[in-house]
């Protein structure tokens, strides 16, 4: 098999796709109208009907039979009967946008971290009755066939989760958007834990096939790396710039359907496939040289293989930037041909048609590769290709961190891109001309804002790229905006106060759809909700939520509230039990961190109370313990493979739990476990029973978060800093709904120049939690974990000679204290049952500006431009 090996977006545009809008086959439409009208009918979605469906994919599609199917056999069964009724909407709905010439968006994004896709999907298409009706009727429950899916691993933590609720919205919405990212054949890793360590394994979630995903072997699209670049003149004698030689792999595409709720709008997540240009060498294999003969074949499914390739070596990075360049590359092809199948398309036109969002550094290649198909490839003047580049595309910056604003060496992107370089050269060359003009010659601005970073080894800093050519840049809250402004981009946003454009930097809080976060995750809470409120209109409207707050005394209201949260506690029980070995007291208050484990993040600052909380309770007489709150405390998430410290404080969080849960004086009212394997399916069983979640990031440091708002939307309470959206979430939902402690973001400064200075000191409660960490009480007498545990207190208290201190980079000490005293109001508020109910009803009734139908709004209409293009109920 050999695929389309050319180069030129426009011979992907001169050959029309099947199924185009007005496509003709031989000449002859009047053969096809028979075919057409066949295809003009919809299946229908009463039970009967989804039975029957049902049992000819069991038999024909998976070619089963009655004596013969799984379970798993089962869902995949049901999995097609529901694809079946995604791609009738999508094909409607692709073919209005068509019709209507709307302005599209089109979010890239190296993660999607999308979850369990059939019974929100089921929900959104408004077919949960007929499909519980018809399931039941063939002595089988819906919710056994859900449990059969695969969380599909194309995410890791919050930016993946994000990116999957703002398709949802956006289908819900009616936009025309569409995702675009990688099919990654293993997600990062699937997390086991062993002896308390995490242990890496592939995680192939993509094996037994996915019932709802779209192979589309028609659409691909050629991506060159390495390479030279020549110069010449093409067949009209213009001159021009050639990338040739190097490698060429073809990026395949796969369809997923993203159907919104209460609209006919399905939208589409494309994803790309990295296939090998020719398939197969047979002289090679002819010759017995058998590995070298797929040997292209495998280096091109390296590119779509694993999220996340650990960047440890330099290979691996090599292989993240292979990969960045791969989707992004193979995504504006797509886009930019389905722009000039326009009839009598204008370039000028493209900003009117196209809004390209950026998300993270990760898609930032675009800038360049913009540029590149525009200048090269579609022979667009620079200036004019500049302009719509600056136009079309925007960014999401969605952290401080550094390590996040990628910097890639100028060797690395030479070798492999060569023409991007020129054209990244280039147009810094023309922004430091214009610089110059500004602020003179030697203006520290100018270093600053240079896409060159100078050093040992010369980097392009993909942070600078993406905010020259971005037409708006966005921070994901407000204090993480501002951050932005003042902190990362400083020079950058007096530049653009300096030209009278400072609302080119602008805020969108995120958000989580209600949809998934409610509906599905916690049926028993959307239920009241309907309930009480008459509709499920809050579904796409949450101010209507706001409604619930005349009944937050109602003693009704509270008696099915806590009924609904024992449900909840019910299904987490069963959870630990099966992944953790671990009863639970289902009466205890239940204290949850999930997110990817990070020293910002403080996972560290969170066990070191755990223990101090259970020699508390050593302290304590039995009598005085029976009064004690009980509490069972879960931690999850996973580590980067090559993050050494994360992966310490995993092994730390298992052996203190392996202590405190057999200890027989204290396990009755302390429990703390880590929960494996982090995904979103997990998710959606441990938010709902929550009352407490931590969001204990050291103020600066998180840019939003998003699991925060997933649990006050299921009526838990949040302990945490001023940080990121817990400040909007305290705003919407009233102070006394919220545990603050620790610093805030301004003192963050002062208090590293003190303890920088040799003023650092250190409560006694937490420095009798360092001695028992030193004496080895949770090392089980494993040398190693016991050297490894002390390196982490020794660095938090390495305070050493004046301006030497480096080791509590997120303040965990200085911080701690005022943990302790806001748990300590935890447990009293939570002891007046009544007062934590309102407390619960109250934060869940007030997240309104939380469901991402209002961010994607905010974006459409600051940012995109977009425009809602709802398919009419006589489209169906």
């Amino acid at each position: 098999m050999k695929r389309k090996s050319s180069f030129s977006l426009l011979d992907q545009i001169k050959r029309p796709m099947p199924g185009d809008v007005g496509e003709e086959v031989d000449g002859d439409k009047v053969k096809l109208e028979k075919l057409w009208k066949l295809m003009d009918t919809y299946e229908p979605n009463d039970p009967e009907s989804i039975q029957k469906s049902f049992a000819r994919h069991l038999e024909y599609s998976l070619a089963c039979t009655r004596f013969n199917f799984t379970m798993e056999d089962a869902y995949r069964a049901a999995g097609l009967v529901l694809r079946d009724r995604l791609l009738e909407s999508l094909n409607d709905t692709n073919d209005y946008y068509r019709k209507m010439d709307v302005k599209r968006g089109y979010y890239l994004s190296a993660e999607y971290l999308i979850g369990r896709h059939m019974q929100n999907a089921i929900a959104n298409l408004d077919l949960e009755q007929p499909f519980k009706e018809a399931f039941i009727g063939l002595g089988m429950e819906l919710e056994e066939l859900f449990h059969e899916e695969a969380d599909p691993a194309l995410g890791n933590g919050g930016l993946g989760r994000l990116a999957a609720c703002f398709l949802d919205s956006m289908a819900t919405l009616s936009l025309p958007c569409w995702g675009y990212g990688i099919r990654y054949s293993y997600g990062m890793f699937k997390q086991e834990i062993q002896n308390g360590r995490q242990v890496e394994c592939p995680d192939f979630w993509i094996g037994d096939g996915c019932p709802f995903e779209i192979p589309r072997p028609d659409i691909t699209y050629p991506v060159r790396l390495y390479g030279e670049v020549t110069h010449g003149e093409d067949e009209k004698g213009n001159w021009c710039v050639n990338w040739v030689g190097g490698e060429i792999v073809q990026a395949m595409a796969y369809d997923n359907p993203i159907p919104g709720f209460d609209t006919y709008n399905t939208n589409n997540l494309r994803l790309w496939r990295a296939c090998p240009s020719k398939e197969f060498d047979l002289d090679m294999f002819s010759a017995a040289a058998y590995a070298d003969s797929v040997e292209s074949r495998r280096k091109a499914e390296d590119l779509s293989a694993v999220l996340y390739p650990n960047d440890a070596t330099y290979e691996g990075k090599e292989l993240r930037l292979r990969q960045q360049y791969f989707f992004v590359s193979a995504s504006l092809q797509d886009l930019l041909r389905d722009f000039i199948k326009r009839p009598n398309y204008k370039w000028s036109e493209l900003p009117e048609k196209v809004a390209v969002q950026m998300n993270d550094t990760h898609p930032t290649i675009a800038v360049a590769e913009m540029m590149r198909l525009l200048v090269d490839v579609m022979h667009v003047h620079w200036e004019e290709a500049w302009d719509l580049t600056t136009k079309c595309l925007n960014y999401t910056n969605h952290t401080v961190m550094p390590e996040a604003l990628e910097k890639w060496p100028v060797e690395m992107i030479e070798r492999m891109l060569p023409r991007h370089l020129q054209i990244i050269g280039e147009l810094n060359l023309r922004w430091i001309k214009d610089l110059q003009k500004k602020y003179g010659d030697h203006s520290p601005v100018i270093s600053a804002l240079s896409i060159f970073e100078e050093g040992d080894i010369k980097k392009i800093r993909m942070g600078n790229l993406a905010i020259m050519g971005a037409n708006k840049v966005n921070g994901v809250a407000a204090i993480h905006t501002e951050i932005i402004k003042k902190e990362t981009f400083p020079e950058f946003y007096k530049y653009c106060c300096d030209i009278g454009k400072p609302d080119k930097i602008v805020n969108m809080t995120n958000g989580v759809t209600p949809r998934r976060w409610v509906h599905c995750a916690n049926p028993a809470l959307s239920a009241i909700f309907t309930k009480y409120l008459g509709s499920h209109e809050w579904l796409t409207d949450m101010t209507k939520l706001k409604g619930m707050l005349k009944f937050k005394e109602d003693s009704k209201l509270h008696s099915e509230w806590m009924e609904m949260k024992r449900e909840c506690k019910a299904k987490l029980a069963a959870f630990v039990k099966e992944k953790c070995d671990l009863d639970i007291d289902q009466d205890a208050l239940i204290d949850i961190q999930i997110k990817r484990i990070h020293e910002y993040k403080r996972q560290l600052m969170n066990i070191l109370y755990v223990i101090h909380r259970y020699q508390e309770l050593k302290k304590k007489s039995p009598g005085e313990r029976e009064k004690t709150q009980k509490r069972v405390v879960l931690i999850g998430g996973k580590a980067a493979s090559a993050y050494v410290n994360a992966k310490i404080i995993i092994k730390l969080i298992s052996n203190v739990g392996k202590v405190i849960n057999k200890d027989p004086d204290t396990s009755k009212y302390l429990k703390v476990a880590f929960v494996p394997n982090y995904c979103v399916s997990a998710a959606q069983v441990m938010i709902p029973a929550s009352d407490i979640s931590e969001h204990i990031s050291t103020a600066g440091t998180e840019a939003s978060g998003t699991s925060n708002m997933k649990f006050v939307m299921n009526g838990g309470l949040i302990v945490g800093t001023m940080d990121g959206a817990n400040i909007e979430i305290r705003e919407e939902c009233g102070e006394d709904t919220m545990f603050i402690f620790g610093c805030l973001e301004h003192q963050v400064a002062d208090i590293a120049a003190k303890a920088k200075s040799g003023h650092y000191p250190i409560d006694s409660r937490l420095q009798a939690v360092f001695q028992a960490i030193r004496n080895g009480d949770f090392s089980h007498g494993e040398p190693e974990a016991q050297a490894e545990f002390c390196s982490l207190v020794d660095r938090l208290c390495n305070i050493q000679a004046a301006g030497t201190w480096d080791g509590d980079k997120y303040l965990v000490i200085s911080d701690f204290p005022s943990f302790i005293d806001a748990q300590a109001r935890v447990d009293a508020t939570y002891a007046d049952k009544a007062k934590w109910c309102k407390l619960s009803i109250q934060a869940a009734s007030s997240m309104a500006k939380f469901s991402t139908d209002r961010t994607i709004k905010e974006y459409a209409e600051v940012i995109w431009g977009v425009k809602p293009a709802v398919r009419p109920l006589e489209d169906r």
